[in-house]
């Protein structure tokens, strides 16, 4: 955690540093993601719950192959778990049915992220960095109105990274396609051993 921290506020520094000499890029964006927690006790991840993400980003060209990258995301993050409900009758007591319990945790992340553009035009990227999240809410949908957020931790930071395409539709306006992808470092509950997050996600937006 510490070091993804220094890493984060190092390449903030340099981010500001070098604000005024580079070329900017705004863009809005937003998916739908699939978010479970990996269980180092199972060495497993669990089943995936769908959600959304949504975010603004800002990035500063230093060539036209590289530059930095920061995201501003409403994070739906969470996960599912089989939970046996009856059994039948047999000597082997085998499960009868299960109820998919979810868990929606919700987050805003903030990753930062070297971008790296290449092909012909360069309208294709990769990025890769750090993030930290800041958990807003957590409940269950066996009672959403019950508020789970004091047993989880306030933050979670891992590295994120995607792949994208952009599509020119006039001058200064992209329309892009990405896939993003993000893995915690850190457990996310305080007293406890759940996990780790694991989310990756399908977007799309506008960069201008």
């Amino acid at each position: 955690m510490k070091k993804i921290l220094t890493t984060l506020f190092a390449v903030m520094g340099i981010y500001a540093a070098s604000h005024a000499q580079s070329k900017n890029e705004f863009g809005i964006g937003g998916g739908v993601s699939g978010s479970s927690i990996y269980v180092s006790d199972q060495k497993d991840y669990t089943p995936a719950k769908t959600g959304f993400n949504l975010y603004i980003a800002d990035e500063q060209y230093f060539s036209d192959r590289w530059g930095i990258k920061f995201k501003l995301i409403y994070d739906q993050k969470g996960w599912m778990e089989n939970t046996i409900t009856s059994y039948s009758q047999s000597p082997f007591t085998f499960p009868n049915s299960y109820y998919n319990v979810k868990f929606y945790l919700n987050y805003i992340t903030v990753p930062v992220m070297a971008n790296w553009h290449f092909g012909r035009t360069r309208n294709w990227y990769l990025n890769f960095g750090p993030y930290i999240g800041f958990l807003t809410s957590a409940t269950y949908d066996i009672n959403k109105s019950m508020d789970l957020k004091s047993a989880y931790n306030s933050t979670d930071a891992g590295l994120a990274l995607g792949i994208g395409v952009k599509i020119p539709l006039s001058k200064g306006t992209k329309f892009f396609i990405e896939y993003d992808g993000q893995g915690g470092g850190s457990n996310i509950v305080k007293n406890g051993s759940a996990g780790n997050n694991a989310r990756s996600s399908f977007n799309v937006g506008f960069d201008f």
